[in-house]
């Protein structure tokens, strides 16, 4: 069954939860979105409404599957090799292409699925998540709960601590079809764990979407790292809503990557549900050519003496550009928190554009919060200086780039700062954009290793000589 976005109905969500021999209640819910979906328009706000570029992605153009080819992409090839002996699940299109989970973790509680088999397993933890979504809210959330044809289900057990990441490659399939993903991950009490998020797909000339709903539930003192890395070929679009709920003393650091895709729409909120729980979001942005990056931002504080800390930094060439959106909610029980919310952008050349809308909503007295924002062009003093150093005009920006991201990169891990650095070089030498632990980008995690050690400088200085 293949069928177009704009035709979407209650046939096609009847074929997509018959595939999947879904329970009753699911059928309600996907049929209950549908409606809402069908009701709300691209942007609830009036005052976003005049900034998106929502409508970029054609739902006549976007066409659906319940089944797509299992093909997998020569030029993932080498990266699944790297994975082969890693804890990971690989999706390619609407198929779980792998799931590698060593028997020692399987048996402390571990589980990685597909959410068809997290449904028929795990239907609760699946009920709950389902239920933290509000459809009503957004029409992208609506979609995704009416007609997700695949998703991961991610659950860490109560007390264990893991000392290997968990990849989640996905990767758009060859046939053209979009991917519409569900994916559900729990993080029980007490527990700890790495995360990497892989975004891929084929390059070819219809206009994919990869439509994602992530709900991310962290328990009491559990602590989550993850890292998002979309390197979506610049034909297909993304739109990702994303929910984390943090429980008393939980802690999540999310790091995003954005480099790929015609138009990325990114939907991020945090529910700090707890006292003391907090959330560190870092977004790196870099646009080229005429890509559109939509990103909104928000912080709820619930309890008090929470912390929030959103940096989002783009770089923006040619005629792309980016919309920021954020917004530091704190209820009237969530006094003693304290949250900071800021959006950068730096814009390489003159047709390049950059919006920025912070927000802030206090309901209680007792808290710090703050909000900044600022979009400039590229400094040409800055410019001239470097070249009297003997730099060329391209050595000069990719300088002044580095620069303006290092305060951001300092809160990151040497593999995530690398693989950071790696992609803006890729994407500024037009590149592919794909992750490989090979020499190239060894080198990138060495020299972030070192870079921050004081120590570690003469013993640099004998090395590189």
């Amino acid at each position: 069954m293949s069928q177009e976005l704009s035709k979407l109905n209650t046939t096609t969500i009847d074929e997509i939860s018959s595939s999947r021999n879904e329970p009753d209640w699911l059928k309600d819910y996907r049929k209950n979105s549908l409606s809402i979906y069908d009701r709300l328009p691209i942007e609830t706000s009036p005052l976003y409404n005049k900034y998106t570029d929502a409508k970029k992605m054609n739902p006549e153009k976007v066409t659906l599957s319940t089944t797509t080819t299992e093909t997998i992409p020569s030029f993932l090839t080498k990266r699944l090799g790297e994975l082969e002996n890693e804890i990971c699940i690989i999706q390619v299109g609407t198929n779980i292409h792998k799931i590698n989970l060593p028997e020692d973790l399987k048996s402390k509680g571990l589980v990685i699925s597909s959410i068809s088999d997290a449904i028929e397993n795990n239907p609760e933890l699946v009920k709950k998540a389902l239920e933290a979504s509000k459809s009503g809210e957004d029409k992208f959330t609506a979609l995704n709960n009416a007609a997700f044809n695949s998703g991961v289900f991610i659950h860490i057990p109560r007390n264990l601590v893991m000392d290997k990441p968990i990849h989640f490659m996905i990767c758009l399939s060859e046939d053209g079809h979009s991917t519409i993903s569900r994916n559900v991950i729990f993080a029980d009490e007490s527990s700890k764990a790495t995360i990497v998020q892989e975004i891929y797909s084929p390059n070819i000339q219809t206009q994919q979407a990869y439509l994602e709903l992530m709900n991310t539930h962290l328990g009491a003192n559990a602590q989550l790292d993850v890292t998002t890395l979309q390197m979506i070929d610049q034909h297909a679009v993304v739109f990702s809503t994303r929910r984390t709920d943090l429980a008393q003393d939980a802690k999540v650091n999310w790091y995003s990557g954005l480099f790929g895709s015609m138009l990325s729409r990114y939907k991020i909120e945090y529910f700090l549900n707890g006292t003391g729980a907090s959330c560190n979001d870092s977004e790196v942005i870099f646009g080229n050519n005429e890509q559109s990056f939509d990103i909104q931002t928000n912080v709820n504080h619930e309890s008090p003496a929470t912390e929030g800390r959103v940096v989002e930094k783009s770089i923006l060439r040619n005629k792309s550009k980016s919309l920021f959106k954020g917004m530091i909610r704190i209820k009237e029980n969530a006094a003693k928190s304290n949250s900071f919310l800021s959006g950068r952008s730096i814009l390489l050349d003159k047709d390049a554009k950059s919006d920025a809308i912070p927000g802030l909503e206090i309901f209680t007295n007792d808290v710090k919060a703050t909000h900044s924002a600022s979009v400039a062009q590229i400094d040409e003093e800055q410019i001239f200086y470097l070249k009297t150093r003997c730099l060329s005009q391209e050595e000069a920006e990719r300088t002044i780039v580095e620069g303006f991201l290092e305060p951001l990169s300092r809160k990151m891990s040497f593999q995530v700062r690398a693989w950071i650095a790696y992609l803006i070089e890729s994407k500024w030498d037009n590149k592919e954009l794909t992750i490989n632990t090979d020499e190239e980008l060894a080198k990138f995690v060495e020299i972030e290793e070192t870079r921050y050690n004081e120590d570690s400088e003469m013993e640099q200085h004998y090395k590189y000589r």
